[in-house]
Parts: structure tokens; sequence; C-alpha cells
């Protein structure tokens, strides 16, 4: 596959979801080796950016997850650098990482989103609890993979929650629990020609789909197709490609949903640098519509780009 050039996968980094990007990584390096492409393993975190024209490398494929590597700021020194690269540019990468102001867009886009507010040390958590209900959800504004978040029962254990989520993010949001069920919609392309694949839902059997859940349990289902009707299914997918665009995403990514109780979706969040582990939904929902994940990784491939 000559038309790429020499392709470095970007993996691991330095953020909190190292781990997961790794396993990531190597599943796309192995796929993009099968069919034919000049693939390598690229670790930031190990090597400076700067071997990346040092050693010829013409594109780069981000499977980096979390600070560091979807947040935008690989995303701009690839740019500086004039290398193309998988996924969203700096700005759209930025605030997808960035639950809060994701959510501000979205609002002011007129799009469904959770209730929220904004916790700090100061914040008067009974006042929360008045507001938001319970149970509710405390997370960091800046971390993926579920890293932070709780699950809060009772107004006795807000405080405790805050300060957890705290240690992960000086920003950090409490949000109104939704629980009609979890789906996610990964959508592929850019602007006018991006289309959303087949929605999942996503059962754990834990409280919440957490950490453990999401990488390390083998009980946790996914269900494609869903179970929306076609009519939900439509409306679903049609929130995930406006969700996707008032962000200004492009190449790929997977927008995040919660139900309430009466079936209605609401936007939770978009990840722009989305798992490609055995675990991963992207990968599910592409082979569902077809798209194997040797397929997956080079439709990606192919939609590079710079800034």
């Amino acid at each position: 596959m000559n038309q790429f050039g020499k392709v470095a996968v970007m993996f691991g980094g330095t953020s909190a979801e190292r781990a997961v990007s790794l396993n990531s990584g190597a599943a796309v390096l192995a796929a993009l080796q099968s069919r034919g492409v000049d693939a390598h393993g690229f670790d930031p975190a190990e090597r400076p950016l700067a071997d990346l024209l040092g050693e010829g490398f013409s594109r780069v494929f981000i499977a980096l997850h979390g600070r560091g590597g979807e947040d935008g700021c690989m995303q701009g020194a690839l740019t500086l650098m004039n290398l193309p690269f998988t996924g969203s540019g700096v700005l759209a990468s930025a605030l997808a990482m960035d639950k809060w102001r994701s959510k501000l867009v979205w609002q002011a886009m007129g799009l469904p989103i959770p209730e929220f507010v904004i916790l700090n040390e100061s914040s008067d958590f009974a006042a929360v609890v008045a507001q938001l209900g319970l149970p509710l959800f405390v997370k960091p504004a800046r971390e993926g993979s579920s890293i932070g978040i709780v699950m809060v029962k009772s107004a006795a254990d807000l405080p405790a929650a805050y300060r957890e989520a705290a240690r992960h993010d000086s920003l950090v949001l409490a949000e109104r629990a939704m629980t009609g069920g979890e789906f996610t919609v990964t959508i592929l392309g850019t602007s006018d020609q991006a289309r959303a694949l087949p929605s999942i839902r996503i059962v754990p059997t834990t409280e919440f789909y957490d950490y453990e859940a999401k990488y390390f349990r083998d009980d946790t289902r996914y269900l494609c197709p869903s179970g929306l009707s076609d009519a939900e299914e439509a409306r679903m997918r049609e929130l995930a490609l406006q969700g996707y665009r008032a962000l200004g995403c492009r190449g790929w990514a997977r927008v995040d949903f919660l139900l309430d109780d009466t079936g209605k979706p609401f936007l939770l969040e978009a990840n722009t640098a989305p798992g490609m582990t055995s675990h991963s939904l992207a990968p599910m929902a592409a082979r569902v519509d077809g798209l194997e994940f040797a397929d997956l990784c080079m439709r990606i491939l192919e939609m590079c780009d710079v800034g």
C-alpha cells in the first residue's frame, strides 16, 4: 500500500488511558500490516516527535486516548509538522475531550443533554442534590474511559465523590443520572459525507459502565442491533451526526448517549479517538455494518488530513 507511504501508528502516550491505548494501537498496527501498509508503532512517551520527520513518516494513525493524544495537543503538533493524521483536528478534539464545553456547544445548538452542575470545593452540595436528584454521577470533565467517575446514591457521599473526581481534573461535573439505558453510535466520514453506523446498547452487570466493565469484564453485554425501533434508531443516529458536526469532528468518532425513563435520548459525550481493542464498540458497529476490523482501519487511514 505505497499510496500511504510510511505510517506511524501512535499509541501509548502518558495519559491515564495509556494501557488501553497500547492495546488499541497493537490491534490497529497488526490490521494495517495485514493489508500491506508500511506501518510502524510509535509511542510518544518513549520517542521525540521529531523522529516522525527524521524517519520519513508520511502520515499518522492516532490510537492515543486521553490527555496529550485526544485533546488537541498532539493534533496541533502534527499540524505544525505538516503531517496528515487520522481523526479530528485541534478544536474538535479539544472540545470533545472537555465534557463541559462540548455540552455547552450542544446546548447552544438545542441538542438534548443531561442536566449538570459544575462542582468546586465551595459548592453547596445539598443544593446540587436538590437540583439533580439521586442517584447522580460525578466525573472529571477531561478524562476518558470512565476514570474518576463516581455514582452517588446518598447526599452524604457527594463531597467524597467530588474529591475523588478532583484528583483527576480540576474541572468536575455533577450530572443527573439517566436510567433508561446507555447507547453509542460510531460516525465515519466528514461533514455531509459523515455516516452513522448502527447503534449499540451497552448492558453492564455492574452499577454503571465503569472502567472494569469496559475493558476487563466478560459479562458486559453489547447489543447490536440495539433493540431500538426503526424510528428510535433513526433519531439516535441523526442526533449523533448533529452532535458530531456541531463539534467540528472529522474522519471518525463515537458519540455516547443515555436514555431517560421515557426512552428519550440525551447526548453524553463524544470520543474522537475511540478504543480499538477487542472490547471496543466502534469495530463492533462497523462489523455489523459489513466492515471488518482491518477494513475499518483502512477506511480511517484513507481519511487522514492535516490541521
